[in-house]
């Protein structure tokens, strides 16, 4: 669960501390007064995305740090581990910057991570449901997500993903493949030709410089030659030839070392020299005899060079772009003869896929049907406690023409919020205050099925008030009963029912406006909850109220309500007294 929240430059918020309790908290103060704020403070921890707007005037960077506690949640404490992330005594803090110039930094206790990382270990740990989520349960996926999570059909969902996703590729590559014949049909003529035309060429790879360097060296041979004769003058001359000096050398060197045996070591260096010198002779010699004078081998190299240039020159630039040429044709000339076979084999694949996404399907339907009416049940049991005595949900199935990735049919929420209407799409009946009702109804059922600790409603009591207010409150707390509950609200019915009180009030601070955070209790609590009624919470009547409401939690609590650390999910007592009818 989440035990402190630390908010530093974030807009009107300069440095605050939200501390949590387990069970039901909430967050109260005058519109304005910087609640929106915190909730977005927390979407940084979540990954959301953050810009420079959100930075405090005047300063440099904005932070956000979350404190939790997470030693009830060993998969996510190995998951950390897997990432490198250690997790001491159970706690997890996670931390967010955000620049004036609108970068972002994140870290997992300490390990700088990326966005992405931090929203994934966020969302393992926070759940925030504002009120443009209820809206999103207008969306036909969610509704089907949300009844996938409610009738464990999410792993049998997958299953037929997975079974459609391969039978698509099958289908892609068959049609690929099909295409790409009857284009190798159209080309066939064409295609053999290029095969014939390069086959019988037999080009190999690197010929076109090997056969450039015999051309010019042919071209060339009579110049070649007298360049050798006088490279073989100057080394192996019978007159002046350097191997004749190095003869005399090694004469006056031999008769100086027999005088002076420290000259002996030169005699190595002497010898080396000359035995170069004379392979270098001989390689001279070996060269002149080699050079060919055959003016019929030159206009056979100088044809080939024409053939190779001929057909580079049609096919790419190069060799090794002709022989690529080559095989590209021969591959999709192939296509003709092989490809009837090939999508033969992948029709067969294809039946035997598709047949498996039909009975997966088929699995999903009947366990979603059954998850359907429970789901049913399961709401219209909860719909009184939140002010909806006559509501009724309808999941409807609707079988689709063809099978999809989702499944074989469409899934729709409708309901029936008045006696004697017939059940209609959520959009087209809800309210806002309504809408947000049926969501907080799905939040509690799917409440023991969600691994997620904390979850934080922002203002879902919009459009509603009174005795609705107070159902509402019962409710959260009762989820509070398995989970860490934080909301946002503008009623005092909610804030009463709460374990945990904080409020948020705006001031000013050094001609900047400040908000600041205060945990209230006993008294300070009456005064908030009397300012939140709409009268004057410091007339009698207002606090008279305020206290009511507080006792009225209070001997509901006692009296079967369950709190943050006990069991208990019945029905909670009704409100009593003048609470009931405000």
């Amino acid at each position: 669960m989440l035990t402190e929240l630390r908010i530093r430059n974030v807009a009107i918020l300069e440095s605050v501390a939200l501390p949590l309790r387990a069970g039901f908290n909430v967050l109260s103060g005058e519109t304005g007064a910087g609640k929106s704020i915190i909730v977005e403070a927390l979407g940084l921890l979540l990954g959301e995305r953050g810009h420079a707007d959100l930075v405090r005037a005047g300063t440099d960077k904005a932070s956000v740090e979350g404190v939790f506690d997470v030693s009830a949640q060993p998969e996510l404490i190995s998951a950390l581990d897997a990432r490198g992330v250690d997790v001491e005594e159970g706690v997890v803090i996670l931390r967010r910057e955000i620049s004036s110039a609108g970068r972002s930094r994140a870290w997992v206790n300490g390990s700088a991570v990326t966005s992405g990382a931090l929203a994934e270990v966020g969302r393992a740990l926070v759940n925030i449901h504002g009120q443009h989520e209820s809206q999103t349960l207008l969306n036909p996926e969610v509704q089907r997500a949300v009844l996938d999570a409610f009738g464990g059909t999410t792993a049998q969902a997958e299953r037929v993903a997975s079974a459609f996703a391969a039978a698509s590729d099958v289908r892609a590559q068959m049609s690929s493949l099909a295409s790409r014949r009857a284009a190798a049909e159209k080309r066939a003529d064409y295609l053999r030709h290029v095969v014939k035309e390069l086959a019988e060429a037999v080009l190999v790879v690197g010929e076109d410089t090997r056969l450039e360097e015999e051309v010019r060296r042919l071209s060339h041979v009579a110049e070649l030659r007298v360049h050798a004769a006088h490279l073989r003058e100057a080394i192996d001359g019978e007159e002046a030839g350097a191997l004749l000096a190095l003869g005399a050398a090694q004469r006056a060197l031999g008769a100086a070392a027999r005088l002076d045996p420290a000259l002996d070591r030169l005699q190595g260096i002497l010898d080396a020299a000359f035995a170069e010198l004379d392979e270098l002779a001989r390689a001279v010699r070996d060269y002149d005899t080699q050079l060919d004078t055959d003016p019929g081998r030159l206009q056979e190299l100088e044809a080939r060079r024409d053939v190779i240039f001929r057909l580079t020159r049609k096919y790419g630039g190069t060799v090794d772009s002709a022989l690529e040429t080559l095989r590209e044709a021969r591959e999709e000339l192939d296509l003709v003869d092989t490809a009837a076979l090939d999508l033969g084999a992948l029709s067969q694949r294809e039946a035997e896929l598709s047949a498996a996404v039909t009975r997966e399907a088929q699995r999903l339907s009947a366990a979603r049907g059954q998850a359907a009416r429970a789901l049913e049940r399961a709401v219209d049991a909860i719909f009184p406690d939140l002010g909806l005595a006559d509501g009724h949900l309808t999941v409807a199935l609707t079988p689709r023409d063809e099978v999809a990735a989702s499944g074989a049919e469409e899934v729709e929420y409708r309901v029936a919020l008045n006696v004697g209407l017939e059940s209609r799409a959520l959009a087209r009946v809800a309210s806002g205050g309504e809408l947000a009702r049926v969501m907080l109804a799905l939040k509690t059922i799917l409440a023991r099925l969600d691994g997620v600790p904390t979850l934080v409603f922002d203002e879902v009591d919009a459009g509603i008030g009174g005795r609705v207010g107070l159902c509402v409150g019962d409710t959260m707390r009762r989820v509070a009963a398995h989970h860490q509950v934080f909301a946002i609200t503008h009623l005092p019915q909610i804030a009463a029912r709460a374990h945990h009180h904080i409020v948020v009030s705006k001031g000013a601070r050094g001609g900047i406006t400040t908000a600041d955070l205060r945990v209230v209790e006993g008294d300070a609590r009456v005064t908030e909850v009397a300012r939140m009624l709409g009268g004057d919470s410091e007339s009698e009547a207002s606090r008279a109220h305020a206290h009511e409401l507080l006792e009225n939690a209070a001997v509901d609590a006692s009296a079967g309500d369950s709190t943050a650390a006990g069991a208990g999910t019945g029905r909670p007592a009704r409100p009593r007294g003048r609470s009931a009818k405000r």
